[in-house]
């Protein structure tokens, strides 16, 4: 049981999607350059995504791919089973015929309930968070590393002129002269 590419390029692409839509249709080409995800499997990805509602597309000059529901109304779910991807731990495939005995009948495995169980607590968790929330959150993110990359250039330099120390705020880029100082 694990979560393949196809999944998690799928769920990258909609996050990608749901925050530049705001600008107009989204093209596939610009979410391949930014989360570094072949054309033509995003292709293959979108053409499921749209099959499944999730996404509408728009031809031509200035077309591209926006989402068809907004972000909220969007789970992780809906794009996992879109994009076909299975979720299953038991080895049966949910068939409960995990094992055959001696005399030839197949049943369920001594295991089979635990996998089954772990299977839906896995679908009720991604059907439990939303488009929104992933996309909420990668704002916050993106936020935080901001701040982080301003303070980073923000460094006080403290100069002793004629024996007065005065201190000044001066803006530098890490690695320079200044920033050594």
């Amino acid at each position: 049981m694990r979560l393949t590419t196809k999944g998690r390029f799928a769920v990258t692409a909609m996050i990608d999607l749901a925050m530049r839509q705001h600008s107009g249709p989204v093209t596939l080409a610009a979410i391949s350059q930014r989360q570094n995800i072949s054309l033509s499997y995003l292709e293959q990805l979108f053409g499921k995504l749209r099959r499944h509602e999730l996404v509408d597309s728009v031809r031509g000059p200035g077309g591209g791919y926006s989402l068809a529901r907004l972000a909220r109304n969007v789970t992780v779910a809906d794009i996992i089973f879109a994009v076909d991807e299975p979720l299953d731990a038991t080895s049966c495939g949910g068939k409960q015929d995990c094992t055959s005995g001696k005399d030839g009948k197949s049943g369920k495995c001594m295991t089979h309930e635990l996998w089954a169980t772990l299977n839906r607590k896995m679908v009720d968790y991604l059907d439990s968070v939303s488009l929104q929330d992933l996309v909420d959150q990668q704002r916050v993110r993106q936020l935080q590393e901001a701040n982080n990359t301003t303070q980073n250039c923000t460094v006080r330099v403290n100069r002793v002129a004629g024996g007065n120390a005065s201190s000044g705020t001066a803006t530098t880029v890490p690695g320079s002269a200044a920033a050594a100082a």
